[in-house]
């Protein structure tokens, strides 16, 4: 998820997550409005009617912005719990994970390009900015990861543990590693 709110009963949440999916699997020039709107289970003109064109849903789903703005809502102190917590319940509560739509932007496209060009600004730049001590900008990118490989995990194992598992367990397994490259120690 991107973080945006979002008007319920609109189909504007399920307008998002089919166009993620769209623009993380398939080519730019592939995707259609129509298509992300048979996914979405809404008429086209609906997704005319809250995003407007193909180009500005597209910039609406490569925003990391509002994603950064909750995960990194919190004291350095304690950010690395936030982080797993916010995490969780962005993907539990959402159906969406607020980042890993990255990780499928692995191609040679301008737009998975993009994609990857945002991320490292709105996420790993303004994380690496919050840091102190050294090697902030490396700790920035493990921090990223480690994230990502959480959000990878909870969809590979949709059925397994980490699905029965509490938020707060999450938290207290995975938060500790965070932190340590938050403070850089």
């Amino acid at each position: 998820m991107n973080g945006q709110a979002t008007d319920a009963g609109t189909g504007r949440d399920a307008i998002l997550r089919a166009a993620r999916r769209a623009f993380a699997f398939r080519p730019y020039a592939e995707v259609t409005l129509r298509g992300i709107a048979a996914e979405a289970g809404v008429s086209a003109s609906l997704i005319v009617k809250h995003f407007g064109t193909k180009e500005a849903l597209f910039n609406t789903i490569a925003d990391f912005g509002p994603a950064a703005g909750l995960l990194f809502a919190a004291p350095l102190d304690t950010l690395g719990r936030h982080l797993v917590v916010t995490l969780v319940r962005a993907r539990r509560e959402q159906q969406g994970d607020p980042l890993l739509r990255v990780v499928f932007s692995l191609g040679n496209d301008d737009e998975r390009t993009l994609l990857r060009e945002r991320f490292a600004e709105q996420i790993t730049g303004r994380l690496a900015a919050l840091l102190t001590g050294r090697d902030r900008t490396l700790r920035a990118e493990l921090i990223a990861g480690q994230l990502l490989g959480l959000g990878a995990t909870l969809s590979l194992h949709k059925t397994g543990a980490g699905a029965t598992a509490t938020t707060e367990r999450l938290a207290d397994l995975y938060a500790p590693g965070l932190q340590r490259l938050i403070t850089g120690t």
